[in-house]
């Protein structure tokens, strides 16, 4: 296995882990830009009801896409694995 398939390797597994990751870190990142500004109209400084929220979209964005991410892994396992006699050489 040369050094540019390791590159190119580990580039892939790179971008397959931010693209399954994105959905739920954005979910998060919404709610919680959402709440910051909710927190300062009103001046409610709980922290907790931050976190509770967001931890609460976060899952329900990991259950909706859950289907779309695993098909998105197993794709990429599949053509991986597909191509594996490449890298053995």
């Amino acid at each position: 296995m040369s050094a540019g398939q390791v590159t190119q390797l580990g580039a892939e597994i790179l971008m397959m882990t931010l693209l399954l990751s994105a959905p739920v870190i954005l979910a998060g990142m919404i709610v919680g830009v959402l709440i910051s500004v909710f927190q300062a109209v009103t001046q409610v400084q709980e922290q907790s009801v931050s976190f509770v929220l967001k931890m609460v979209a976060s899952g329900v964005a990991f259950i909706v896409f859950a289907p779309w991410m695993l098909r998105k892994l197993s794709d990429f396992a599949i053509a991986f694995l597909g191509n594996l006699d490449k890298f053995a050489h």
